[in-house]
């Protein structure tokens, strides 16, 4: 999960990634609470993931997903979108 400022992404990536952006604009318009949103986009992710690669290579996305909230990734990605910082962060 690397944030990549350039914004540079193979087509199918940048794809899926509108589809999913107008999926939760969508949840959101029907008043579906973003936690809920974002459990069930895990799970989807989860559950595709468990579809096309062994359990190993799905540990090594999530500790790389892991890495990058760590490392302060989120806290760019905020940041580059206009957000606010996230209350701990306060």
């Amino acid at each position: 999960m690397q944030f990549d400022p350039q914004g540079v992404a193979p087509e199918d990536l940048s794809h899926a990634g509108s589809v999913v952006d107008k999926a939760i604009e969508y949840m959101i318009e029907q008043g579906i609470a973003p936690i809920s949103i974002a459990s069930a986009l895990l799970g989807g992710a989860l559950g595709m993931l468990s579809r096309t690669m062994d359990d190993r290579a799905v540990a090594g996305v999530l500790r790389s997903a892991l890495a990058s909230v760590e490392s302060g990734e989120l806290e760019e990605m905020r940041r580059a979108a206009g957000a606010p910082p996230h209350a701990a962060n306060l």
